[in-house]
């Protein structure tokens, strides 16, 4: 680290240049390619799938995504307008990429609402947004004060999406502020954040061509630049302050940057390689979807994990002494360099730790577990325009259908038949005659075939909304209790798809693989701890405190998104957690929680290999430590938090969880249980058999100087 230190020092005009040729180079790679983004993932096998293949085969031009136009008559009735809308219902039908549009449904109840479904020849997924927009601008023609239109459904859905965090800027100008505040220099401040926005601007154009290679979701870049902004500015800090440090015990500028990477690089280095490896975890799980998120992040914090380790170096050399503020430089001149022990605060919080190891434990952990409570109602599943933004044409849709026609029309079941001879039509029309007198069950659509009479179709409305429980519970039942009984002789096979069917196969899939995801990141967490600390008790503290971070921020984001207790603040509605979520978020925290646990105890295993005491290698590395960990939480928490105002529900429940953990992790858990538990645990911390130890590779992550 040494050599590579040195040499991003002293060629820092090269090393600039190469990292300014990189940026332009692959952004106007990216910019001649385009964006191939996709939110499509498969689900072999599931029931939900089964159906969709069916229709497929059966109705090829009207089994694509079926969206809603919805119709308002703010005076009157909807049938006084239905002249001036039917040439251009006739009008969307000839476009190419429609398939079919639906008459006028007027509601039964509330004679002004009404809508018409219009069926494309393909999935929302596959549909550019040129295609969507077609429908969407013909159909808007007809707007007028006394008609309202609004567009429900995937396909319109997507057109909506943010493409970024507009309150993105909000979490920089806080991230900048905490910056200034913690070093008190303006080119310290600028660099942490110079570096990881450069970082980043390089891999969102990686990102942007790794689309079309990989199926990669359309919120993959505000995801990667959640996690670029959080790591990059962390890992620059630490860097940066190892230096500012090093300057301030008078060491020359060079010196001081090379035993700042050779230290804290070494740290950054080993941190970095934990979270591509958490990330990298999902692609155990055999998911296309997933191996692009994992892959596209995981590139995304490599490319920043080396810009802190190159870029950073460089441009330190540039600013020499003037990373230390005026005051620093002054003292720095007159009373010359400052002992290495740090005094203070964190000093004598880490005194007040080692006094009372049993009750902060204790306190620490029942605050975590109080926290993590409201994980036990965890519901997975696909949230749906119900959970729009208010106001936006999406929800308007959604309200209105569910005013009108109530809240199942929002989520139609669809059971799909494959028919081989009479006996399998005569079934279906019989589970359709028989469906309309099921509990739970609105209203029934009479069963359709294809033309070639080889697959039914019939379409069910629920009495509960998409989101609810109670939708799920009639899915169960419609799979295992209501089509067996009507195939019991026939055996005619029968499935049942939709958008709540397939939402719930997906969740079903995933959920039935955490354990196993669990167990490979935990495994490869712990190896790589006992690696660097040549400790068995570490690496399963740390595991513990990683499945207690986990679990409180999903309490968190059940509590905000599922419960509502602050939602509106943020412009989210109550619904379902996005089912993907849980796996992205183990992976992404195991990784952001070792970061702070090797940050940690690698300071501490440093004075434990100088003085062979526990109790001030403990002390002595939280006081050092304590300072820029809780800087470092403060940013990542800014830039977290400035995700949730974004507008995309799924980004704000990243935003809330990680700013949540960061939060708990870095003030009680990294502040608190861990030194606790390491001063009540005593010399075993640093416990290894010492057949293990020559089995286990020697890699330090502090050098010793």
């Amino acid at each position: 680290m040494k050599s590579f230190a040195r040499f991003s020092v002293r060629h820092r005009w090269l090393v600039l240049t190469i990292w300014i040729v990189l940026i332009v180079g692959v952004n106007a790679a990216a910019q001649v390619a385009g964006s191939a983004y996709s939110d499509s993932f498969s689900l072999p096998g599931t029931n939900s799938v089964h159906a969709l293949q069916l229709l497929e085969e059966g109705f090829p031009h009207t089994s694509g995504d079926a969206d809603q136009i919805v119709f308002h008559a703010t005076t009157g009735t909807l049938a006084s307008q239905e002249s001036t809308i039917a040439p251009v219902l006739s009008q969307l039908a000839t476009l190419p990429d429609v398939g079919s549009v639906s008459t006028i449904t007027t509601s039964p109840f509330v004679k002004s609402i009404g809508f018409v479904t219009v069926t494309f020849t393909k999935q929302a997924n596959l549909l550019t947004n040129k295609q969507i927009q077609a429908v969407v601008s013909a159909a808007s023609k007809l707007r007028t004060r006394s008609l309202q239109v609004d567009f429900g459904g995937n396909a319109f859905g997507q057109l909506n999406s943010p493409k970024g965090s507009p309150d993105e800027v909000f979490g920089l100008l806080a991230t900048a502020v905490v910056l200034f505040l913690a070093f008190g220099s303006l080119w310290a401040m600028v660099l942490p954040l110079g570096v990881a926005l450069f970082a980043i601007g390089i891999a969102s154009g990686a990102t942007t061509l790794l689309s079309h290679g990989l199926s990669i979701a359309q919120f993959a870049p505000i995801l990667g630049s959640l996690i670029g902004l959080g790591v990059g500015i962390d890992y620059a800090l630490f860097i940066v302050t190892r230096s500012r440090q090093n300057l301030r015990q008078g060491m020359s500028v060079e010196d001081a940057i090379v035993t700042a990477v050779n230290t804290s690089g070494r740290a950054v280095l080993f941190a970095g390689a934990t979270v591509c490896v958490a990330l990298l975890g999902m692609l155990v799980l055999g998911f296309s979807f997933l191996n692009g998120l994992g892959i596209a992040a995981s590139v995304t914090v490599l490319i920043t994990m080396l810009a802190s380790l190159t870029l950073l170096p460089s441009l330190l050399a540039f600013q020499k002494h003037r990373v230390l503020s005026r005051r620093e430089r002054r003292r720095l001149a007159a009373e010359g360099p400052e002992p290495t022990l740090v005094e203070g605060g964190w000093q004598r919080w880490a005194l007040f730790v080692g006094r009372h190891p049993r009750s902060l434990s204790l306190g620490a952990l029942a605050l975590i577990v109080l926290i993590a409570l409201p994980v036990s109602s965890l519901n997975l599943g696909i949230s749906d325009q119900g959970s729009d933004p208010a106001g936006s044409t999406t929800r308007l849709a959604y309200d209105q259908l569910a005013q009108g026609f109530g809240p199942g029309v929002n989520g139609p079941l669809l059971v799909v038949g494959e028919v081989k001879n009479p006996t399998d039509r005569a079934t279906m029309e019989s589970l359709d005659t028989s469906l309309r007198t099921t509990p739970g069950i609105e209203s029934v659509l009479p069963v359709k075939f294809n033309p070639a009479g080889t697959v039914g179709q019939i379409v069910v409305f629920p009495q509960a909304s998409p989101q609810s429980q109670v939708t799920s519970q009639l899915i169960n039942r419609l799979r295992d209790v209501y089509i067996p009984r009507a195939t019991a002789i026939s055996h005619t096979a029968i499935y049942v798809g939709g958008s709540r069917a397939l939402a719930d196969d997906f969740a079903s899939v995933l959920d039935s693989k955490i354990p196993l995801f669990l167990a490979v990141i935990v495994l490869l967490g712990c190896l790589l701890l006992m690696v660097a600390f040549r400790s068995v008790v570490i690496p399963l503290v740390a595991a513990l405190m990683n499945l207690l971070a986990v679990a409180a921020s999903f309490g968190l984001v059940v509590a905000v998104f599922q419960w509502g207790w602050g939602s509106s603040l943020i412009g989210a509605g109550t619904g379902p957690i996005e089912a993907y979520l849980p796996i992205i978020m183990i992976a992404i925290l195991f990784g952001l929680s070792m970061d702070y646990q090797v940050f940690l105890v690698s300071r501490m295993h440093e004075e434990w290999v100088n003085t062979n005491d526990n109790e001030t290698a403990i002390i002595h590395g939280q006081a050092n430590t304590g300072r820029v960990i809780t800087a470092a939480a403060l940013i990542m928490i800014c830039v977290f938090l400035s995700f949730a105002f974004g507008g995309e529900r799924i980004i704000a429940e990243f935003g809330i969880g990680l700013g949540g953990a960061v939060l708990l992790d870095a003030f009680i858990l990294r502040t608190v249980l861990v030194p606790s538990l390491m001063h009540y645990l005593g010399r075993a911390n640093w416990w290894m058999p010492r057949w293990l130890d020559r089995v286990v590779p020697h890699v330090a992550v502090e050098a010793g100087e």
